[in-house]
């Protein structure tokens, strides 16, 4: 059965802002990355220093059943309005069941990442749903989760 997660989305304020919350809630960030460490993106110009430094992604246990994540974004990629900064993360148990929840939820959605093989070894997409929710779908299949 799938598990269900907040991630949000930050201006360049993740790594503060999960600083924050782990002095909050205690606990160890389970993965962190930063937009430096991802391969160089076909058709896109080098990143700046600035974006570099970046929150890619990064996970904060905050209890055995919920995990609290969060990225920034690239400046002129996203417009950040309260309400937008966060989406549901559906953590799936199969690529199968992944499928399932993503095209389940595509129905007049806007697809903005299609369900695939990533970088970074999982297989995820991203939408927003006829309703306006912002849903990430993930299946991280144990043969291919890149340690940290």
């Amino acid at each position: 059965m799938a598990t269900i997660n907040p991630y949000l989305t930050l201006d360049g304020t993740c790594e503060e802002a999960f600083n924050f919350y782990k002095s909050v809630f205690g606990g160890e960030f389970t993965y962190l990355s930063k937009f430096g460490e991802m391969p160089p993106q076909e058709g896109m110009p080098p990143l700046s220093d600035e974006v570099k430094n970046r929150i890619l992604h990064i996970s904060l246990r905050i209890s055995p059943d919920t995990i609290l994540m969060g990225s920034d974004f690239i400046p002129g990629t996203h417009q950040q309005v309260i309400g937008n900064n966060i989406s549901i993360s559906i953590d799936t148990k199969s690529q199968v069941e992944a499928d399932q929840i993503f095209n389940g939820l595509a129905v007049k959605a806007k697809i903005t990442m299609p369900l695939e093989e990533t970088f970074w070894g999982a297989y995820f997409g991203m939408l927003t749903d006829d309703f306006g929710i912002n849903w990430m779908v993930n299946y991280d299949d144990p043969a291919k989760i890149q340690p940290h």
